[in-house]
This record gives structure tokens, C-alpha cells and sequence, in this order.
């Protein structure tokens, strides 16, 4: 079983930064990786962004490549999303999940509560 808990959203003004977190527990480590993916009303999910438990690796989606990064501390168990130059079509439910790859597809469902994003002046 895995236990997820998302935290860091809020509300920012364009431009602005957001750090993210999610701490894991539970079989989340016999997954590869965690990916975080996100949700805005009325449109499909989207990945975010991956990262690997075991060497680090990342992967980013282009809508946010040099604006966000992944990074996780093993010993924390946790992963953490900074997100800088925020944009107002970056407002979504932000979710975290174990993943078998940096950059899979996206999961028909979330286990953990997601943490709501939302760039407005």
C-alpha cells in the first residue's frame, strides 16, 4: 500500500514560485520513480515532470522545461516540485505518483489527495 500526501499549492501571481512536496510511505520505493502530473478543469491530465529513486534521473514535459524542477530526498522520503515563472495556464490540481518510469503515462486515477495550484493576478 502507498500513502501519499501532496502539500505546498496555493494561490500566486504570474510570474511568481511554488515548492511542492509530497511525502511517501509504504511500497512507493518499490516503484522506480515518482512523477508529478496535474489536473485543470475540463481538460485531460497531464504529466508534469519524473524523477528516479535510484540515479536521479528527470524528465521534464515541454510546457515546463526551464521553468520546474523535480528533485527528491531519499531519506525524507519525499519529492519536490519548485515551480518558478508561474503562468496562468499552470493553474491545476497538482498530484504525485510512484511510477515505473521517469516518463509514463498518465494514470487513469490518483492515490493521494493532490494539492491545488492556481496563478492569478
Amino acid at each position: 500500500q502507498v500513502h501519499l500526501v501532496e502539500s505546498g499549492g496555493g494561490l500566486v501571481q504570474p510570474g511568481g514560485s511554488l515548492r511542492l512536496s509530497c511525502a511517501a510511505s509504504g511500497r512507493a520505493f518499490s516503484w522506480e520513480a515518482m512523477a508529478w502530473f496535474r489536473q485543470a478543469p475540463g481538460k485531460e491530465g497531464e504529466l508534469v515532470a519524473g524523477v528516479s529513486w535510484t540515479d536521479g534521473s528527470t524528465y521534464y514535459a515541454d510546457s515546463v522545461k526551464g521553468r520546474f524542477t523535480i528533485s527528491r530526498d531519499n531519506a525524507k522520503n519525499t519529492v519536490y516540485l519548485q515551480m518558478n515563472n508561474l503562468k496562468s495556464e499552470d493553474t491545476a490540481v497538482y498530484y504525485c505518483q510512484p511510477t515505473p518510469t521517469i516518463a509514463p503515462t498518465v494514470p487513469p486515477g490518483y492515490w493521494g489527495q493532490g494539492t491545488q495550484v492556481t496563478v492569478s493576478s
